[in-house]
């Protein structure tokens, strides 16, 4: 079914869905909650104030129509000149991310100058050279824990070629590549061992202990990663047997990379390893410890880029050229983020994110403690359509849902847990993820096919997330 059906451009896409949310503000009923400053951490939030919703009338013109027409007390629908601006503002709102991306991709850029990133994942190829399973198992392994203990995310985008020469060598398609890196990172953002960007800052802003729970979500990190390593495997298999079966309708061909020219693994390549390892821990403990945000790790990432260069004997002009072509790979996948923010600017200048908010957790009230709390997982899961960013969504929901959490006698970390479910899985399948859509455009594999393929998959991790979810009501979690 949806190989017949023909999906646009992600600009294109991003562009629609952005048109149909100032739409929305039009028929949605606007308002707004009261918002403070926090500090979770070393940094400080702006969260919603529970209870604290108003609805706010709507102010409808002629003049408001096209170019805004701002009335004190009242809302005024998104105008026509207010859509085409959602897409600039996004772009801006969306600068620190944006420019982290170039920056981590000019990094990569300048290591696989040096050869060290082919050298590494040709020996691993050599290595497992008679088993594509245990190299898939063992990537997947690695990247699944750096997403779950560090939120990796947007860091792996520069490394989507070459997850596409991995699995070219290893004898599958590009969407086996892709869901190499893209599946497994999604998977430990879900399960949030520690990740700093959903599930501590839900614990800071919920008041519980951080790092609490830690043995339920170690537990489900396992379960959920033996499953997409079953369902990779036997994509794998059925490759294998036929390539016919590969769900890309459209080209399938690898691309040679120039960039990723053949090289023997030297002392060199380990040293730049050792080093880029040593420099990516200590951007990670300031992460943790010290603050740091976008402008500081995309300075730490830059570093690393220069260390690399440096270790590697390129020349300036090399070392400057390898950057810059490292950036131009980024470009499409950077401003897709932007794009995608857009969809948010659009709600949130009409006023009804706050409404969506509101009358869609107010039913849950209503329920049972484990039906509320599978809705909480529904919505969640809806919600990060319109709020993809895993720290930006605990912040708006978090002070609801814990309150309502507390009223139904379901523990707070059950709440958040909900949460990290519904924001991390989301993510494999809505257009409005940035870093999904940077990755797809990157590898050129149209959002439909990856559709087909990921469905099942989506489908399979939401079920074991609500068995968790029940068993955490059940044992008070």
């Amino acid at each position: 079914m949806l190989s017949k059906i023909k999906i646009p451009h992600v600009f294109a896409l991003l562009t629609i869905i952005i048109l149909v949310a100032s739409l929305f503000s039009y028929v949605i009923p606007s308002g707004s909650y009261d918002r403070k400053e926090v500090q979770v951490g070393q940094l400080t939030r702006t969260v919603v104030v529970p209870n604290s919703f108003k609805e706010i009338p709507k102010h409808y013109s002629v003049k408001g129509i096209f170019v805004g027409d701002e009335v004190e007390g009242k809302a005024t629908p998104v105008s026509i000149f207010g859509f085409l601006k959602a897409i600039p503002k996004g772009l801006e709102e969306s600068a620190d991310i944006i420019f982290f991306v170039f920056l981590i991709g000019g990094a990569f850029g300048m290591i696989k100058r040096t050869g060290t990133i082919t050298a590494v994942i040709q020996a691993l190829i050599d290595k497992f050279s008679n088993s594509g399973t245990a190299l898939t198992v063992v990537l997947m392994l690695c990247i699944s824990a750096a997403g779950s203990t560090l939120g990796m995310g947007e860091e792996f985008i520069p490394l989507v070629p070459v997850f596409l020469y991995v699995s070219h060598k290893l004898g599958y398609d590009k969407l086996y590549g892709l869901a190499l890196v893209f599946v497994s990172a999604e998977i430990g953002f879900a399960s949030a061992t520690t990740n700093p960007f959903n599930v501590q800052i839900a614990q800071g802003i919920a008041e519980v202990p951080l790092g609490s729970g830690m043995g339920f979500r170690l537990i489900f990190y396992a379960v959920i990663l033996i499953a997409a390593i079953i369902y990779m495997l036997r994509y794998g298999k059925k490759l294998k047997q036929d390539f016919s079966n590969s769900y890309l309708a459209s080209d399938n061909v690898y691309k040679e990379d120039d960039t990723l020219a053949q090289f023997d693994l030297t002392k060199k390549h380990i040293y730049i390893v050792i080093a880029s390892a040593i420099l990516f821990i200590g951007i990670l403990w300031a992460v943790q410890t010290q603050g740091w945000w976008m402008a500081e790790m995309g300075a730490g990432f830059l570093l690393i880029g220069m260390v690399a260069a440096l270790i590697g004997k390129l020349s300036l002009n090399e070392a400057t050229k390898a950057f810059i072509l490292g950036m131009e790979e980024m470009l499409v996948g950077a401003l897709v983020i932007g794009f995608a923010k857009g969809i948010q600017v659009a709600l949130v200048e009409g006023q009804i994110m706050d409404s969506v908010i509101y009358y869609t957790s107010g039913t849950l009230q209503y329920f049972p403690k484990i039906v509320a709390a599978e809705g909480m997982l529904v919505f969640q899961t809806i919600l990060n359509f319109f709020i993809p960013s895993g720290s930006g969504q605990a912040a708006t929901t978090i002070p609801i849902m814990v309150p309502l959490a507390d009223l139904l006698g379901i523990t707070r970390n059950t709440a958040i847990f909900a949460f990290t479910c519904g924001d991390g899985f989301a993510n494999s399948i809505i257009p409005t993820s940035g870093i999904l859509m940077a990755m797809l455009g990157i590898a050129g594999i149209p959002y439909k096919d990856w559709l087909r393929f990921i469905l099942p998959l989506f489908g399979w991790l939401m079920a074991i997330s609500a068995i968790f979810l029940a068993i955490a009501v059940w044992i008070e979690y």
